[in-house]
């Protein structure tokens, strides 16, 4: 079990019955580089329904709040800066990056467990569920959002996430060619591919497209496709493997 998957509840270590409010909400605000105007928000996020003294005064309204924030924070970070990805791949890549176990992964990574309040019955059992975590840093996020703006939690989110959204653009670049090169093109060429259209070959229900991938002056070995989208990302492996000097896995053939 990696380090980041390990749950540490200071009241579990400690004996203690999750009353040590004061120092839980320091700590997590040093975590989070950020000091809350209402500390309150703060309180309710990080206090789960066991050691509340009632589900009002739990994190739950919190987190229903903050998985939205996330989700809107998520979404617009990758539509700025993945413009080569379409409405499917952005939505796959935005899945990953705000499930439960990328979120869960990154509360204890930062160390939102040794934060949470919670019951006896939570620390002297251990019977918490996995969620737990997850659901903190959810509630955190709208804690931020609500204390210090959207443009806080953007930037809080960039910084905690960016391990997540690298793995799973690089996840999902694995089968979209054309998004890889485009990638490799900007920023070691500093141009963008375009794709022309070679030949066309076959009757009107059964015709197959030759394109080739083109960067700058250059033009790179074409590649057949039943249709254009696929003979694109087929002409994206293409050129992807002759810059990496490797073999071609769609050698143009008629």
């Amino acid at each position: 079990m990696s380090k980041e998957d390990v749950i540490r509840l200071v009241d579990a270590k400690d004996g203690a019955d999750g009353s040590d409010q004061e120092s839980k909400l320091l700590r997590c605000q040093e975590i989070i580089e950020y000091q809350f105007k209402d500390v309150s928000y703060l309180l309710s996020a990080l206090t789960h329904a066991s050691g509340a003294t009632h589900r009002l005064a739990s994190n739950e309204r919190l987190e229903f709040l903050g998985d939205s924030v996330l989700g809107l924070t998520v979404c617009q970070w990758l539509y700025e800066d993945y413009p080569e990805y379409n409405e499917g791949d952005l939505t796959k890549i935005k899945s990953a990056v705000v499930s439960r176990r990328a979120c869960g992964k990154v509360a204890c990574q930062l160390g939102l467990d040794e934060c949470l309040i919670v019951g006896r019955g939570v620390t002297r059992n251990r019977s918490y569920p996995r969620s737990l975590v997850s659901d903190v840093f959810e509630s955190v996020v709208a804690a931020i959002y609500l204390d210090g703006g959207i443009v806080v939690v953007r930037d809080r989110l960039k910084k905690w996430l960016a391990g997540e959204v690298k793995r799973a653009v690089e996840g999902q670049g694995a089968n979209n060619y054309k998004s890889s090169l485009q990638q490799y093109a900007q920023r070691e060429l500093s141009s963008t591919p375009v794709y022309r259209l070679v030949r066309e070959s076959g009757p009107d229900h059964r015709k197959s497209f030759l394109i080739a991938a083109v960067i700058a002056d250059r033009q790179f070995t074409a590649a057949w496709g039943s249709n254009k989208k696929d003979a694109e990302q087929n002409a994206a492996s293409n050129a992807m493997a002759e810059l990496n000097g490797l073999p071609l896995p769609y050698p143009e053939s008629t």
